[in-house]
């Protein structure tokens, strides 16, 4: 979790190392152990309960912060890792519909020009008058 930005949005952006293998961070950053969902976590610290508690710990003008020691200070509730997964599961389809041009775009594509053949059809097939 970077815990500098230039901005309170952009302070504690994250990313959950799915990864075995060691990886190297720089400074001005946090690493959290847990023993939770990854994805789940990283879900949730960019969202809007977070970004309230996280705006209450900022401080700074033209270089925000957050240390790691307020961030122990963040309560954070968690649901049990079964409903963890569920969460991140839809989560998950939710962000490749809108995000992943190799599914979501060619998706709402397809669906779009279903749509305009129906109502072209629709608006084409007028009967004569008996």
């Amino acid at each position: 979790m970077a815990v500098t930005s230039e901005n309170v949005e952009d302070v504690c952006s994250c990313t959950a190392w799915l990864g075995g293998d060691d990886i190297a961070v720089s400074g001005h950053t946090a690493i959290i152990s847990h023993n939770q969902n990854a994805k789940y976590l990283s879900y949730y610290f960019h969202s809007a309960d977070f970004f309230s508690k996280k705006k209450k710990l900022a401080h700074g003008t033209k270089v925000i912060e957050i240390t790691p020691s307020a961030l122990e200070d963040v309560v954070i509730n968690l649901p049990c890792i079964n409903e963890q997964e569920r969460i991140v599961s839809i989560l998950d389809r939710f962000d490749a519909l809108c995000n992943d041009l190799s599914s979501g775009l060619p998706a709402e594509i397809e669906a779009r020009q279903k749509q305009y053949e129906y109502y072209r059809d629709m608006l084409l097939s007028f009967k004569e008058a008996e």
